[in-house]
């Protein structure tokens, strides 16, 4: 306890004489860089766990040569020609342009010279990634403009190569304050008069540019005469955090904006203060809700339109709706005019753009609808989802994937599957060149759309679209309704004469729309004896109404259940493509009931219910079905399948290594960091960044990413000693096959043990190339596909799918199979 108080007065006296000389010191003048050179053509990074990069590549491997005007990068473009540093220049708003390096995998490369080592803050808008001094750093490419970033400026040349994306600004910080409040990107509540405002969450970022951790920090907030404060999370040095507090809104009693003073402050000493606008409205207008995101624990909010004209009203309607690419929820919800017979909820997929409905996106649209139901009671057969342009595309992709929670959907110019309209990062590529690019698609498998289409067999479906869209073409459309035509005959289908992309709030808010939803509900699971199901994973969909798929004989390919269920009887029969496991609700049958079971032509089942609630497991095993007993919660299941992309969940922790030599720790902490804004960025994400040597049981019950390998991260041999895979120190060995070598990088996911839900994600390397290789992280990327492990070379960077050494999925029991995965020899 002695040691502990010293070092705690020794951090605070660090920090407070920071903070001290920033205010003294330290300038406040923001530097433009208006001078660069290019090169086009070097990179490219997509929705998938492949990505090439040239420049990068020379970076890591020492390389590459100071950029000057006319000098050959050494490399050549797709088209043969030799790549040249090329100068840019800003325009007279300080902005980068040109189609040299915008959207063209280009890189930019500025340098700055400083008269002594200092913190800065960093901030570009249009940018997809950056490298300062070599560090990895996370990118704006929506142009958002309140991304700040701490760097490290060295005394002398500092450089930056930023990889572009389109239009830019550059510029560094020079703040007064190394510790501050920034109010750019707040997720605000609504404070609705006469409800429960003595305790809302609202969420602002923390710049933390000083070289120690923030501890025991805490926001004062104080609106309407009311005052409350809340205890913070632990930030670490040269790191932002979005961090959650409260406010007590019951002081305020009239409509209108009103202003909440927060202030950062210190054993009571105030750091920093600002000023936030809170909004109060009246229970009927629409509002916004915050909430505490059961993903990673950040703040996240969903916005409401709520039943006229009284208000909610249990066993009414309940509308999920999907935004657009760039909009908020609070703008969507205001599109619709409020409805007598239900209240609108529109979800936010976490960020405008976000994942665009899949992964996180995909659960933040699960949450909210699930909130919803909790709060306004609706008639659980009367729960709708439609959807705008990238809410389209979500409307078909959460559709097919649920179809049993939906009475009836609608897309509003939608595209049915990001293999075919991709946006910023691209498209899901259709078809790998190799076996072994094929089976990194897999993992992306459930974006596709049109492949799960007889999944909306059971639902009404509505199709609405602009004839003279030219964003989403009408002809997404036409292709969905020619697709559903040839089985489904719940379609009514309109194009909006004359209606480009946003016609206005029409777009969305459709009185044929609502009036078709009107016309449908949810039947009960008792009347619905015919079945036919797909699904790509288990671990995103397993289940349609009494029959589930829990584990499939091939990861992450599609697998199908087609039943028909006879009560008179007592039978199901039926087909089945890619099962292994298959779970059956039997309640329709009532107790002491002799069931037959015919499956795929094969043997005769039959099974004598016990009570009127009974459900039977089903196994294939030797071209044969077997009665078995549920999965044991070690395997794999609806509840915990991978793959690499599923550990960034349940709160997730990055626990980055403190064991190795100062460059493996750099790149530890370096990569954790680069993830943490990445995923602040992409999700309005926060995450707890620890050392291996914090880590301990208070972190039980969450997912761990684990930055380091077994030689440089403690926690790597507690959480990983019976995993078949392990990374050291210049060796991978996974299996019976090894690998030897400093440029080996490794992603994986791996069971918790002691836990049925609960994963670990290692992120690795064999030396510093490995680790280097490892740093882009496109599995933040919407629907991009990632197998359970792969093995690859700093190589992959030049060679592409040639370099991955070894990737696929664990089989059920969690072992390595040869069926699952591929080698490259």
């Amino acid at each position: 306890m002695r040691k502990l108080f010293f070092q705690n007065i020794r951090r605070s006296a660090i920090l407070i004489a920071w903070f001290l000389i920033s205010l003294h010191t330290m300038g406040q003048d923001d530097y433009y860089f208006t001078k660069g050179l290019s090169v086009n053509g070097v990179y490219r990074y997509g929705r998938e766990a492949l990505y090439q990069d040239k420049l990068a590549y020379q970076l890591y491997t020492k390389t590459l040569e100071a950029p000057a005007e006319g000098k050959s990068l050494g490399e050549k473009n797709d088209k043969g020609e030799e790549i040249k540093w090329q100068p840019v220049n800003a325009d007279s708003a300080n902005r980068f342009r040109g189609r040299g390096f915008g959207g063209g995998g280009g890189y930019l490369y500025f340098t700055y010279t400083a008269d002594k080592a200092k913190s800065a803050l960093l901030n570009i808008s249009g940018n997809n990634a950056v490298f300062f001094n070599g560090e990895l750093h996370a990118g704006d490419p929506y142009n958002s403009g309140w991304f700040y970033i701490p760097v490290k400026l060295k005394k002398g040349l500092n450089e930056l190569y930023v990889r572009s994306g389109g239009m830019m600004t550059v510029k560094l910080v020079f703040p007064r304050q190394l510790i501050q409040l920034n109010t750019g990107d707040p997720t605000l509540p609504f404070i609705v008069l006469g409800s429960a405002n003595r305790s809302l969450k609202t969420a602002v970022v923390v710049i933390n540019a000083s070289p120690a951790a923030l501890k025991n920090y805490e926001i004062k907030s104080s609106i309407g005469g009311k005052e409350l404060t809340t205890a913070l999370p632990d930030i670490p040095a040269m790191t932002t955090r979005k961090v959650i507090f409260e406010f007590n809104g019951e002081g305020v009693s009239a409509k209108g904006r009103h202003e909440c003073i927060i202030r950062l402050q210190y054993q009571g000493k105030p750091v920093d203060e600002k000023t936030i606008m809170i909004e109060a409205v009246e229970p009927t207008d629409k509002y916004s809700e915050t909430f505490v995101s059961e993903i990673d624990g950040s703040l996240q909010y969903y916005a409401v339109t709520p039943q006229s004209p009284s208000g909610p009203q249990k066993s009414s309607a309940l509308f999920l709706s999907v935004h657009g690419a760039g909009v908020e929820a609070i703008g969507q919800a205001r599109a619709y005019g409020q409805k007598d017979w239900g209240t609108l909820v529109a979800a936010t997929n976490r960020r405008p753009r976000g994942f665009n409905w899949e992964d996180w996106g995909r659960l933040d649209a699960l949450e909210v609808l699930n909130m919803a139901k909790q709060k306004f009671q609706p008639d659980p057969k009367q729960i709708y989802l439609t959807g705008h342009s990238m809410g389209g595309h979500g409307t078909w992709f959460l559709g097919a994937t649920y179809p049993d929670k939906w009475a009836a959907i609608a897309p509003c110019a939608g595209y049915p599957t990001l293999k075919e309209y991709g946006s910023a990062d691209g498209l899901i590529p259709a078809k790998g060149a190799s076996e072994m690019e094929q089976l990194l698609l897999r993992a992306s498998n459930q974006s596709d759309v049109p492949r799960l289409a007889s999944n909306f067999k059971s639902l009404g479906v509505y199709i609405f679209h602009g004839d003279s869209d030219r964003t989403v073409s009408v002809n997404y459309a036409r292709q969905m309704r020619k697709l559903l035509a040839d089985f489904h005959t719940d379609i009514s289908y309109y194009e909006y004469p004359g209606g480009e992309h946003w016609f206005g709030d029409q777009s969305v808010d459709w009185k044929p729309i609502f009036d078709f939803f009107k016309w449908h509900g949810i039947a009960p699971d008792s009347s619905i004896d015919n079945i036919d199901f797909t699904t790509a994973s288990p671990g995103i969909s397993s289940s349609y109404r009494w029959a589930s798929v829990e584990q499939q004989a091939y990861p992450l390919q599609y697998s199908r259940i087609r039943l028909s269920r006879n009560k008179k009887n007592y039978s199901i029969t039926g087909s089945t493509e890619n099962i292994r496991l298959l779970k059956l609700k039997l309640d329709q049958f009532g107790s002491s009931a002799l069931v037959k079971i015919w499956l795929d032509s094969l043997n005769a089942i039959s099974y004598t219910t016990k009570t009127k609630n009974d459900s039977i497991f089903l196994i294939r095993q030797d071209n044969q079905w077997m009665i078995t007993g549920k999965a044991p919660a070690e395997e794999k299941g609806p509840q915990r399948y991978g793959t690499f992309k599923e550990p960034f969940n349940h709160r997730m922790v990055f626990v980055y290594g403190t064991n190795g030599n100062a460059e493996e720790n750099n790149w530890n902490l370096s990569k954790a960091k680069y993830d943490a804004e990445t995923w602040y960025y992409r999700g309005n994400g926060a995450v707890d960044i620890i050392t291996d040597k914090a880590y301990s049981e208070k972190y039980a019950g969450r997912n761990v990413i684990i930055y380091g390998n077994a030689n440089t991260n403690s926690v790597y041999n507690k959480l990983l000693s019976d995993c078949p895979l392990k990374i050291e120190r210049n060796k991978v060995t996974i299996g019976n096959e090894s690998w030897h070598g400093d440029d080996l990088a490794v992603y994986f996911t791996w069971p918790m043990k002691g836990s049925a839900i609960h994963l670990v994600g290692l992120i690795a390397g064999t030396g510093l190339k490995g680790m280097q290789a490892a740093n882009a992280n496109q599995y933040f990327a919407g629907a991009s596909g990632f197998p359970d492990f792969m093995v690859f070379q700093l190589h992959m960077l030049q060679q592409g799918s040639k370099a991955i050494k070894m990737a696929g999925f664990f089989d059920n029991q969690w072992k390595l199979s040869a069926d699952n995965f591929i080698i490259n020899k």
